[in-house]
């Protein structure tokens, strides 16, 4: 996987410049030394498909078991900002004050949402990215307990696959992201996907 910089024409300096990087394909990272903003691709694209075709979302057994312990709450967009927040506290980060000031934007506008995991009535971990259409752009994630945040993304994606999203975008395949089966796909059969993806309205909801 390559990440690049991408030479879009405006600079990620508003919430609906940020939203029109995403359907061109592209994503902002922060650049911590002046507090600015750039555009990013990647190349191949991470990718979590909904097509059990091609791949199926696979949920290790030992995480199927913590799940239906329910030792975790999950909840939807009840503390946006301490998430990203959360998320943003590690030694290298692309997580500025500029990129926290945008998605904070973009949920009060409805966009940005966040998958909060609670442990004993604590936040323990969580992830947060951007519903856009049919598509959600999975940003970053975090955890404080063991297997919160893998938690969050299972809640995700019963979101998603629920409310019949064409395409579940995370950018680039972590270690927590490969156990769920993710996949990587050239620029090209990405940007189809994205454009189909535009095509339709899918609703962020868990009701």
């Amino acid at each position: 996987m390559f990440l690049e910089v991408e030479f879009y024409p405006d600079k990620p300096d508003t919430p609906a410049k940020v939203l029109e990087g995403y359907t061109k394909g592209v994503f902002p990272m922060g650049e911590d030394e002046n507090n600015s903003v750039s555009w990013y691709t990647a190349n191949p694209r991470g990718i979590i498909t909904f097509n059990e075709d091609i791949f199926k979302f696979h949920i290790p057994r030992s995480l199927k078991q913590i799940m239906k312990k329910n030792i975790f709450e999950i909840k939807i967009d009840t503390c946006f900002n301490r998430v990203i927040h959360k998320c943003s506290e590690r030694e290298d980060t692309w997580i500025n004050g500029k990129i926290i000031d945008l998605y904070n934007k973009l949920h009060k506008m409805g966009y940005a949402h966040s998958v909060e995991t609670f442990y004993n009535g604590k936040l323990a971990g969580g992830l947060y990215g951007v519903a856009l259409k049919g598509a959600f752009f999975g940003e970053s994630m975090f955890h404080e307990y063991p297997n919160a945040s893998k938690a969050a993304v299972v809640k995700l994606f019963e979101i998603l696959y629920k409310n019949v999203f064409l395409l579940f975008d995370i950018q680039m395949i972590t270690s927590v992201f490969e156990i769920f089966n993710a996949i990587y796909i050239p620029r090209k059969v990405y940007l189809k996907l994205l454009e189909s993806a535009m095509q339709v309205q899918c609703k962020f909801s868990d009701t």
